[in-house]
């Protein structure tokens, strides 16, 4: 499996895909990094407030458990990668960490793309448009995660956004 192949969702639990299927992410603490860095949308993610948002009381080895979270799901998500190659998936820089997913390898941002796309064509060819965005959902975006005050203002507006993109296929029907 090569890391282009990685999938991920999070329309619903934060799940990570390869081509054997689901990959293990181990705990919760695994996916909130992974859920965090896919919030951040390709941006870096300082290992400071990592620590700030995976614990209300950071305990004195926070930043290391970090760096041992990020191990462990580097070794998921790119399991193929030989030992010190450098990660192109889930990538250091500077004084943090981002995920660098192909635009469509989202699941949240494959259905804001259809969604907006479904706006500017004709109602033939946007209903399927938006059926196929609204079938991505399998519950609440980023479930799990729902007292997370990093994730609260993700998971509002894709419900926003899902509430439209159903308003929009029924007045398209």
């Amino acid at each position: 499996m090569t890391w282009e192949r990685v999938a991920f969702g999070v329309l619903g639990p934060v799940v990570a895909e390869g081509d054997g299927g689901a990959l293990a992410l181990k705990g919760p603490r695994h996916r909130a990094v992974l859920a965090r860095l896919i919030v951040a949308r390709r941006r870096v993610v300082p290992v400071s407030r990592l620590v700030g948002d995976l614990w209300d009381e950071p305990p004195a080895g926070a930043v290391g458990a970090v760096q041992t979270f990020v191990g462990a799901l580097r070794r998921a998500l790119e399991p193929d990668r030989p030992p010190r190659a450098r990660s192109r998936l889930l990538v250091t820089e500077g004084p943090g960490y981002a995920l660098r997913a192909a635009p469509d390898a989202v699941d949240a941002w494959r259905f804001e793309t259809a969604v907006a796309t479904a706006a500017d064509l004709p109602p033939a060819a946007a209903l399927p448009r938006l059926g196929e965005a609204l079938e991505l959902w399998r519950g609440p975006a980023y479930a799990g995660f729902e007292r997370a005050g990093w994730a609260r203002g993700e998971r509002s507006r894709l419900a926003e956004l899902r509430l439209r993109a159903v308003e929009q296929r029924a007045e398209t029907l």
